[in-house]
């Protein structure tokens, strides 16, 4: 991951009040926003990016919308007995990671002014064109 994207990507700030939380909310995921320059809880990388514990994805609104549904796939793409334990590190394997990948993308397009487009321009800014293949 780079310390600084090349351009702008979207932040969870900027998306309309309640709509992360209500994508979430429809796979049982709970969003916790945490207040300005707070520490975010199960952040693996530390903030601004999404942390994860059990089936809460922690933000701020200065967070990447790409780390947040990034961090809410990998709790989806898990089985309930590794979701109940889970804190910081979702772990996984490679096969995992691009399922979250994947997913990350298509969930993009039930976010207003976000879609898979900006999503993959985000990502690949922010250094996962490994996955993206570009």
């Amino acid at each position: 991951m780079s310390d600084a994207p090349s351009h702008p990507v979207t932040l969870c700030g900027q998306l309309p009040p309640g709509s992360l939380e209500t994508l979430l909310a429809r796979w049982g995921l709970e969003l916790v926003e945490v207040g300005g320059e707070a520490d975010i809880p199960g952040s693996y990388w530390g903030a601004p990016e999404a942390g994860l514990v059990g089936r809460r994805v922690f933000i701020r609104r200065d967070t990447p919308v790409h780390s947040a549904l990034h961090e809410a796939c990998h709790a989806l793409c898990m089985d309930e007995a590794r979701r109940s334990v889970l804190d910081t590190d979702a772990g996984g394997d490679d096969l995992e990671e691009c399922g979250v990948c994947l997913l990350q993308i298509v969930l993009a397009d039930h976010l207003a002014g976000v879609g898979t487009a900006r999503l993959c321009r985000d990502m690949d800014a922010w250094g996962y064109s490994f996955r993206l293949g570009s």
